[in-house]
Parts: structure tokens; sequence; C-alpha cells
């Protein structure tokens, strides 16, 4: 696999630095990955080794405030001056800077936790831009609001209170402590979005449960909906098929939504992962498929 970095320049000034995974033969689609909150892009070289075998190309981002776009640990968490509505929009200058290298192939927007309710945003005004979506670790983000804090910064160890007494606070991750280990001696993982971004985060809420709005997705776009069913952001499953419910009613033909029993939330790196990439693979080649 060949991986390339390089930035793309926001329009407010914010360098985001991106990668991509590669193959050497043509590939025969693109997958966009939007990455989580307290983490960054380089955690899924893993699933864009597994997707560079089966014939695709992967672009992956660090968001603002994250990773190596973030730069200086003291940025952590910090959205900068466009905030959520601009890390949004990055995403959306990842995806045509993607066309523009790759025309004519399709093109999946993947979006875990944090980088799913972006991607729940982005799909309201620009679901033409895309081929396919897929929301990892999602949730329905006007029920979770209602506990959160907006004046504070995003807290991600408060998920792990349904494990407690637990090993770390981090164990609602994942049931592989391994994995889980790897995120807590990671220096780029582990802290929250800052008040500003918390706020503008949770204030998506209404639009992205609005059902005129949400009338405006494209029909025919498909979308896979996946989490653990043990995953705190899911509410054991109905937070994941409250928004996959909300699709259909809005009229999305072809919505997919799998729960893996016993899985938390990060499902790519469970004792299972063989299975939910798999899986994911399996979809992805039908719906990028001729």
């Amino acid at each position: 696999m060949d991986t390339t970095t390089f930035t793309i320049t926001s329009a407010d000034g914010e360098e985001v630095f991106v990668y991509r995974w590669a193959g050497d033969g043509d590939p025969t689609a693109i997958v966009q990955i939007a990455h989580g909150m307290g983490e960054h892009a380089a955690r899924y070289e893993r699933l864009g080794a597994a997707l560079v075998e089966a014939g695709y190309v992967v672009y992956a981002n660090d968001h603002r405030g994250h990773g190596r776009t973030a730069g200086d640990p003291s940025r952590h968490g910090d959205l900068g001056t466009a905030g959520w509505d601009g890390l949004v929009d990055d995403m959306s200058a990842l995806t045509a800077l993607a066309h523009e290298e790759h025309p004519g192939l399709p093109l999946v927007l993947f979006g875990h936790s944090m980088g799913s309710l972006a991607l729940q945003q982005y799909l309201l005004d620009r679901s033409d831009d895309i081929d396919a979506a897929v929301l990892s670790g999602t949730t329905a983000v006007d029920v979770i609001a209602a506990g959160i804090d907006t004046t504070q910064p995003a807290d991600l160890s408060a998920f792990n209170a349904a494990f407690e007494p637990a090993r770390t606070d981090y164990d609602w991750l994942s049931r592989d402590e391994a994995e889980v280990d790897l995120y807590v001696a990671d220096p780029a993982c582990g802290f929250g979005v800052d008040a500003a971004g918390t706020a503008q985060m949770m204030g998506s809420a209404d639009a992205l449960s609005d059902a005129e709005r949400l009338a405006a997705i494209r029909n025919d776009l498909p979308i896979y909906v996946f989490s653990g069913d043990a995953d705190p952001l899911a509410g054991g499953g109905p937070l994941v098929e409250m928004v996959a419910d909300r699709y259909r009613a809005a009229g999305v033909e072809d919505v997919t939504v799998r729960l893996y029993p016993g899985a938390r939330h990060e499902t790519l790196n469970e004792t299972n992962r063989n299975e939910v990439t798999a899986d994911l693979v399996d979809w992805l080649d039908r719906v990028t498929a001729g």
C-alpha cells in the first residue's frame, strides 16, 4: 500500500492534513473517511489497507483541532474560527479533491462517531456530491444533546459509566484491551472538543432531525449504519435505528443497519473487527458496482 500525505487549505486558512492510501492498480471507487472526536486519521490505516486490498483508493483527513492538522497538543479540540461548520466544509473540500484526482469514480463518505455526526450534516445539503454514505458509531444528536452541557468541553470519559468499575477511562471503546491501551497511550487521542465546538455540534440537532431538511437528501443514496449494541452512543441500538428510520421516512430507499451484539463504540477496533470490516467491504462492493 502506498501512503501519501499532503495538506489542503480551508476557506478560513486552516491547513488540513490528509492521508491518501492507494494500491498499484487502478481503483474501482473512492472511500473518504471522517474520523471521530479525540483521535486522528492515522488510526484508520488498518481499515485503509483492507479497502486498498479490496480495490479502493482511500482519503482521510485529520479534522481541525485533531491529529497533524492541530499539530501542537495545545490545539487539541480547538475547531478554529470556522468551528463545526468549517469542519464539515473541510470534508466537502476533500470530496471535491478526490473527485478531481479520480474523475468518474464513485465516492463513498464514511464517518465514525463525531465524523458520522458531521456526515449527517453534510448529507442535508450535499448528498449529490457522493454516491453512498456510511455512518459508524453514530447516534440521534437531538436525543443525546439533552444530556450534554454545551458550556463545557466535551468529556469522552463520561461514556465509560456503563462499564464501571473499569480498567481504564476508555473501556467503552472496545472489548479488546490491547486496542484500548493503544488509544490511551496515544498522545493524540483522548480529548474532547472545546466548549464552542461542542455547542455548535449539538446545535445541529434540530436540523439533523428535521423532516423537511432530511427530505432534501436524494432518495437513491445508499446509506449503511453500523454500531455495537453496547456502544453508549447507540443506547443499546434504538438510537442507531432512529437515525436509519428518519432517512427511510425521508424517502431514502436503500438504508441498511447492522448492530453487532456485545460490541462497543469502535467496532472496527473490536474483537470481531474482521467480521465488521468484511461486512463493510461487502456493502461497499454492492453499492459501487457498475
